[in-house]
């Protein structure tokens, strides 16, 4: 039996919704290490803020070859999936950061958009278990 995929599907860009979660807890915690440690809560403090700085300007979109940074309304940055060897979101129970490795760059992001969505577009766009069973990989 095989499965059939709507033809669009594959073909849409999805944009990432923005998730405020990290940038309030830390936040949160600068507020709470204020009264026992004023110099720990600072960095904390400022940390929170520009996560949520970039949470409010950054968005990611899966297109249908590459994975688009835009700072506002402008692209700043585009990684081809054909160019991608592995993914990995980490820390399951509560998605802290995103991680996946190119030919010739590592790169590392924080978990400032939908964590669900960021993990079924990946699963969609670079399924390496997938690429593997077909021989692409």
């Amino acid at each position: 039996m095989t499965s059939v995929t709507p033809p669009n599907l594959n073909q849409q860009t999805i944009e990432l919704a923005p998730s405020y979660n990290i940038p309030i807890i830390l936040i949160l915690m600068a507020i709470a290490t204020l009264l026992i440690q004023p110099w720990i809560s600072l960095p904390l403090a400022l940390f929170g803020l520009f996560l949520l700085l970039q949470t409010v300007t950054i968005r990611l979109q899966f297109t249908p070859t590459a994975l688009d940074i835009y700072r506002s309304d402008q692209r700043i940055r585009s990684f081809p999936y054909s160019e991608w060897q592995n993914w990995e979101i980490f820390w399951k129970p509560i998605p802290i950061l995103f991680y996946f490795k190119e030919v010739n760059s590592i790169h590392f992001l924080p978990i400032i958009f939908d964590p669900q969505t960021l993990h079924a577009c990946l699963k969609r766009s670079c399924n390496f278990d997938k690429m593997k069973e077909s021989g692409l990989k």
